[in-house]
C-alpha cells in the first residue's frame, strides 16, 4: 500500500499557506515541515535567551491555527521538526490550541537531541536524531509529532517505517526513504524552484511563479515517486529532482543516524507528467557516531558599503582605505571588497557606481561599533568625490559561528514523549559501519575529438549548490549522456579551481554519481566558520553552482 508524504515547509520563513495548500489540493497520509538549518538553530537559541519558554518556530503555531482542524477532519498526521531547542514547550502549545478548538488530536513530541549542557560556552548543541522516535510515536496513535533537531530524512524515513513496520536494519528500505526525503526536505525546490534552466523555454514561465510543494508516493520496498498535488505550479522532472538530490550532499555515501544511502546506486526515471520514480537505492548499517551542531556567538561584526561612482574608481576605493585603516588597527578581523558593478559611459547613475565594502569582526562591540561607525562617518566632507554609503554603520551585532563534532549513538537518550506522558527510549543503532569511500566508478569513455566553441558551462550543464557548515558543495550535471561523457572528463578539481578561483587555494575533492551524469565538488573552508559568520558575499554558497555555469570553457559544438 502505497504512502503519501508531503512537505508544506523548506524552511522557517516558507511560505506560510503551504500548510493549507497540502491539505486542500490533494489525498495526503503525512504532511511534514522542515523548519531548521543551522542558521535557525542560532536564531532560535537567541529567542531562547531572551525568553526560556521560546525556542521553537512561532510560525507553525500559526499555521495551525488554521489548519489542525482541517487537518483532523482529513485524517492527516502532521510531523515537524518546528520544535527547534523546545520541543515539548510547542507540543503543550499545540495541546492547548487543540483543546480550545475542541479537537481530539494525540501530540507527541521527540527529545535527546539538547546536549547544550555538555558544552559550556554553546548556545545550542544538538545531534542530529533519526526517524525511529517519529516511528514510535506514530504507531502510539500519534495526530501531530514535533521533535527538536533530527535530520532533515528523518521527516519521512520516520513515518515510512511506522507504516511499512521497517526494522533498524532493513537499510536498503530506509535508504529509500531518505532519498526520498531529502528530496522533500527543500520544498518547491525539487518543483521548479531554484532550477538552473528555469529559462529554457520547456515551461511558461507562467508555471513557476508559485511552484507547488513536493509529495513522495512510498512502496514497501523503498522505491518511491516524486510528484505534486494536481493543478500546482512548478513541474517535477529527471532534472528538478536531480537538482536537489545534489543539494547539500558530500560524498556517495549520504550517512545519517539510522543509514548510510548510497547515492551513487540511485536511479531516476520519468514515471509521466510530473513524476519521477526513484529506484535502485541500496542502504548500509550507519556509521558509530551521531553528528552534532554546535552554535555559539562569535563575537561582533559591522558593515559599511561605500560607493564609488564614475571615474578612477580604484584611486577612490584606496583613498579610503588609508583614511580608515588607522581606526581599524585594534579589530581582529577586517576584510575588504571592491565589487566593480560599475560600467564606462553609464546611462544611469547607479550603473556607473561600484561598491566598496568594508565587513569587520571583533569580540568587543565597541571596537566594531561607535568607534567604526563614528570614523566612517567622519569622511562625509573629507574624502573621495561622491562620497555617500548605502547606509550608515550601526553599533555592531553579534554573529555566530557554527561547528560539527560527533559523539556515539548511545551519547544521546533518544526518548518518544507520548500524548499520555509515556516516554519511551529509542534504542541507538546496534549495526554501524565506519564510514569510507566507495570504489571509484567507472566513466563512460571520452567524447571523440571534434570542433568547440568558447561558451558559458551552464548551456550543457546544470548545478545546484549549498553549505555544510564552513564547505560548500557544487553539484553539476549534465542532461545527456553525451553531456555527462564530455563532463565527466572535462571539469576536473584543477578545471574548477581555474573557472572558481576563490577556490584556487581550498581543499576541493570531486564524487563522481554516474547513474545521475553528475559530480559533485565539496570544498572545504569557503564559508569560513558558517552562515551565521557572514564570511563571504553569498554566505550560504547558494549561487555558486550559478557562478561556475556562467563561466567560460571550450565546449564541444555537438554539445551547443
Amino acid at each position: 500500500m502505497t504512502l503519501r508524504i508531503g512537505n508544506a515547509s523548506g524552511f522557517y520563513g516558507d511560505r506560510f499557506d503551504a500548510l493549507r495548500e497540502m491539505l486542500t489540493g490533494g489525498e495526503l497520509d503525512v504532511l511534514t515541515g522542515d523548519y531548521l538549518a543551522e542558521l535557525t538553530m542560532l536564531i532560535l537559541g537567541r529567542d531562547r535567551l531572551k525568553d526560556p519558554g521560546a525556542g521553537y518556530a512561532r510560525t507553525f503555531l500559526r499555521q495551525l491555527e488554521e489548519c489542525l482542524g482541517l487537518a483532523h477532519e482529513r485524517g492527516v498526521r502532521i510531523v515537524t521538526n518546528a520544535g527547534g531547542l523546545n520541543p515539548a514547550g510547542l507540543a503543550a502549545r499545540i495541546r492547548e490550541l487543540a483543546d480550545r478548538l475542541g479537537l481530539p488530536v494525540r501530540v507527541a513530541h521527540v527529545e535527546g537531541d539538547d546536549l547544550t549542557r555538555d558544552h559550556p560556552g554553546a548556545l545550542a548543541a544538538h545531534a542530529y536524531l533519526g526517524g525511529f522516535g517519529i516511528a514510535t510515536c506514530l504507531r502510539e496513535g500519534a495526530d501531530v509529532v514535533v521533535t527538536g533537531r533530527v535530520t532533515d530524512a528523518a521527516l519521512v524515513t520516520g513515518p515510512a517505517a511506522a507504516h511499512f513496520g521497517w526494522s533498524p536494519t532493513d537499510y536498503d528500505r530506509l535508504a529509500g526513504a531518505v532519498v526520498a526525503g531529502h528530496v522533500l526536505e527543500c520544498g518547491t525546490q525539487a518543483t521548479g524552484g531554484n532550477y538552473a534552466f528555469f529559462a529554457d523555454g520547456k515551461h511558461d514561465r507562467g508555471v513557476l511563479r508559485k511552484p507547488g510543494f513536493p509529495l513522495a508516493e512510498l512502496h514497501e520496498d523503498g522505491t518511491a515517486v516524486i510528484t505534486k498535488h494536481p493543478g500546482t505550479g512548478g513541474f517535477v522532472d529527471v532534472g528538478t529532482v536531480t537538482a536537489q538530490l545534489l543539494y547539500e550532499t558530500q560524498g556517495a555515501r549520504y550517512a545519517g543516524p539510522d543509514v548510510t544511502a548510497r547515492l551513487d546506486t540511485v536511479r531516476l526515471t520519468q514515471d509521466g507528467p510530473d513524476r519521477v520514480r526513484i529506484s535502485g537505492v541500496r542502504g548500509e548499517a550507519p556509521p558509530p557516531t551521531l553528528k552534532v551542531g554546535l552554535n555559539r556567538l562569535g563575537g561582533f561584526r559591522n558593515e559599511v558599503a561605500f560607493v564609488l561612482t564614475g571615474l578612477d574608481i580604484e584611486a577612490k576605493a584606496a583613498l579610503v582605505r588609508e583614511q580608515l585603516e588607522p581606526h581599524l588597527a585594534k579589530v581582529t578581523d577586517v576584510r575588504w571588497d571592491l565589487v566593480r558593478t560599475d560600467r564606462p559611459d553609464a546611462g544611469t547613475e547607479e550603473t556607473a557606481s561600484a561598491l566598496l565594502r568594508l565587513v569587520v569582526r571583533d569580540a568587543d562591540q565597541e571596537v566594531v561599533g561607535r568607534a567604526l561607525s563614528g570614523a566612517a562617518v567622519e569622511l562625509a566632507l573629507a574624502s573621495y568625490p561622491g562620497f555617500h554609503v548605502l547606509a550608515p554603520p550601526g553599533k555592531g551585532s553579534p554573529y555566530g559561528v557554527f561547528e560539527d563534532m560527533y559523539v556515539p549513538h548511545g551519547a544521546v537518550d533518544h526518548v518518544a514523549v507520548l500524548h499520555d506522558g509515556r516516554r519511551i527510549p529509542v534504542a541507538p543503532a546496534q549495526e554501524t559501519a565506519v564510514l569510507e569511500n566507495p570504489p571509484e566508478a567507472p566513466l563512460p569513455d571520452p567524447p571523440p575529438p571534434g570542433p568547440t566553441r568558447r561558451a558559458p558551462l551552464g548551456l550543457v550543464a546544470g548545478a545546484r549548490s549549498g553549505d555544510k557548515g564552513g564547505n560548500a558543495n557544487v553539484g553539476v550535471w549534465a542532461r545527456t549522456d553525451d553531456g555527462w561523457r564530455w563532463l565527466a572528463h572535462t571539469l576536473t578539481v584543477e578545471r574548477l579551481r581555474q573557472l572558481l578561483p576563490e577556490t584556487a587555494e581550498l581543499n576541493v575533492t570531486r564524487h563522481d554519481l554516474p547513474h545521475l551524469r553528475a559530480l559533485n565538488f565539496v570544498v572545504e573552508g569557503i564559508l569560513g566558520e558558517g552562515v551565521a559568520a557572514q564570511h563571504r558575499f553569498d554566505p550560504q554558497a547558494k549561487a555558486l553552482g550559478e557562478w561556475l555555469r556562467s563561466r567560460h570553457l571550450d565546449i564541444p559544438e555537438a554539445l551547443l
